[in-house]
């Protein structure tokens, strides 16, 4: 399997046209009085389109993304994108152990940016040369520089083209996983299907098992079943229409920058452990830089496939590797119960409820989560 350094290289004439349609931006008037009720606020989305506009530094952020070393492989007769760092080794420690990372939506590999160097070179963040890692960070297939699959986006199909990616590709025997979202969802089939070849999974949201036939649901996991789907009921909009006409939105999308950032900033904000306050987890710098990533790949719509295809995903088995769950703050999970975590993991290891962080835990709380990965994959190494 051929391995391809790559560079993030987006065209002049892709930001000339970015530039050009920021600046035509039509913005709505807001729905609510109350602030971001109704969605994304209009008079935030123009405060971040003008930025984008005029003052964002796309050559600077692009600089500071290819300091990472980016690859592409074909796997599966589809390309992979993935960030590869190889963790650095003291004299006398033990070899890095590999580990994959894997986002979630709307997100991409620059969310797990703020942990991958301190995973792999502990030494310069404080941290135990013996803790180091040898960290992979892929695209998900149809995100950014990831080809969409040849069959349907499932979890598991995913999590076979990973294994493909850590074993074939870079060789790796044996290697631990880390995710959340559709990530901690990969994350779990990749140790349900190769407990030989997965030391441990770490998530950070837990899954959530539909066959309660022979064990039905404690009052305490059925108050927070009923909690999840009143939830759904307030914030399920954007995934009704990703799940039944994802073609219609990603139109839009595909077509408005400032649209593209009204979807995807509205879920940075709900979903972040932030009280409100968008910014205080994500500047305006890291929000452009994700828009512009999806904008030049033209990557939205593809990124809606796992949405439209959920349907066939199958519930995921028992696990039976090592796992540990570092619970993020988020609404929904907020009051997740130890118990059903443990009907999906016999061998639950480590079980940390985050007071801070949310969806995006890795960015958000990047020192947390290290310190649960090193301290999860200590004993496995």
């Amino acid at each position: 399997m051929t391995v391809t350094p790559f560079q993030i290289a987006v065209p002049d004439d892709v930001l000339d046209d970015l530039r050009t349609r920021l600046a035509r931006t039509r913005l709505t008037t807001a729905s609510d009085s109350t602030f971001w009720a109704a969605g994304t606020d209009p008079g935030y989305l123009g405060e971040l389109v003008a930025y984008w506009a005029d003052e964002f530094d796309w050559r600077a952020a692009e600089a500071a993304l290819n300091a990472y070393p980016h690859f592409v492989a074909e796997v599966a007769g589809r390309q992979v994108h993935y960030i590869h760092i190889r963790g650095v080794r003291a004299e006398g420690a033990p070899a890095p152990l590999p580990l994959i990372l894997t986002h979630g939506w709307p997100s991409s590999f620059v969310e797990m940016l703020r942990v991958a160097r301190r995973l792999a070179d502990p030494a310069s963040h404080g941290g135990d040369p013996a803790d180091a890692f040898d960290v992979v960070i892929p695209s998900l297939p149809g995100f950014l520089f990831s080809d969409l699959p040849a069959g349907p986006f499932t979890r598991r199909g995913v999590a076979e083209i990973w294994h493909t990616l850590m074993t074939e590709t870079l060789g790796y025997e044996r290697f631990g996983a880390f995710g959340g979202d559709i990530g901690g969802g990969v994350t779990q089939w990749l140790g349900a299907l190769y407990p030989g070849e997965v030391a441990g999974v770490h998530t950070t949201s837990a899954v959530v098992t539909t066959d309660f036939a022979d064990r039905p649901p404690t009052v305490e996991e059925q108050k927070f079943l009923d909690d999840l789907d009143a939830y759904d009921e307030k914030d399920g909009g954007y995934s009704e229409i990703m799940l039944t006409r994802p073609d219609t939105i990603a139109a839009a999308l595909m077509d408005s920058p400032a649209g593209l950032a009204a979807w995807i900033v509205d879920k940075y904000r709900d979903w972040t452990d932030c009280g409100g306050d968008l910014e205080s987890r994500w500047d305006k710098d890291t929000l452009c830089t994700v828009a512009t990533l999806y904008w030049a790949t033209g990557t939205i719509g593809s990124s809606f496939r796992q949405y439209y295809d959920y349907p066939r995903n199958r519930p995921v088995p028992r696990i039976t590797v090592p796992a540990a769950v570092t619970l993020s703050n988020e609404p929904a999970f907020r009051t997740f119960p130890k118990s059903l975590a443990e009907r999906i993991y016999p061998d639950l290891r480590h079980w940390h409820r985050a007071e801070r962080g949310g969806h995006f835990m890795a960015h958000e709380e990047p020192e947390q989560v290290v310190t649960d990965l090193r301290a999860f994959f200590g004993p496995l190494r």
